[in-house]
């Protein structure tokens, strides 16, 4: 056996094709750090959604005693009468007619669907569930 055939390559050139060749399978520095840039960015901004302050959500269950444009005030099962805010976008829904947009009256049952700013502690509306409290419960 030929030492100097073992140690070199026949052939100069295909020394320099190979390299080339495993250099790209390899990816460019550049591709790599522009993969950790990404991954560093995303788990960043998730860190910090975690650290924004989220509305506390909750449910409001009992019967209407005052409402108006601004506010409903409801009576709970405890005797508690809660006031939550009211805004344009609220939604409203009759359950014993889904389509209409009417808000609820006095003596309506509702289950408000609503967040608490933690900030500025107030409680405001987003869904307001009702069912007329003038009308008889359907027979079972």
């Amino acid at each position: 056996m030929n030492s100097s055939t073992d140690s070199q390559p026949a052939d100069p050139e295909q020394l320099q094709l190979d390299s080339t060749v495993s250099y790209r399978a390899m990816g460019s520095s550049s591709d790599r750090s522009a993969t950790s840039s990404i991954v560093l960015l995303t788990v960043l901004s998730l860190y910090l959604m975690a650290l924004a302050p989220v509305p506390e959500l909750l449910h409001v269950l009992g019967i209407v005693t005052s409402i108006d444009e601004k506010h409903i005030d409801v009576k709970t099962a405890k005797g508690q009468v809660v006031s939550v805010l009211l805004t344009k976008q609220v939604k409203y829904k009759n359950k014993n007619n889904p389509k209409s947009l009417d808000p609820p009256a006095v003596g309506d049952r509702v289950i408000i669907e609503a967040s608490r700013d933690e900030k500025n502690k107030k409680v405001t509306a987003t869904v307001v569930h009702y069912s007329p409290g003038s009308s008889p419960p359907p027979p079972r």
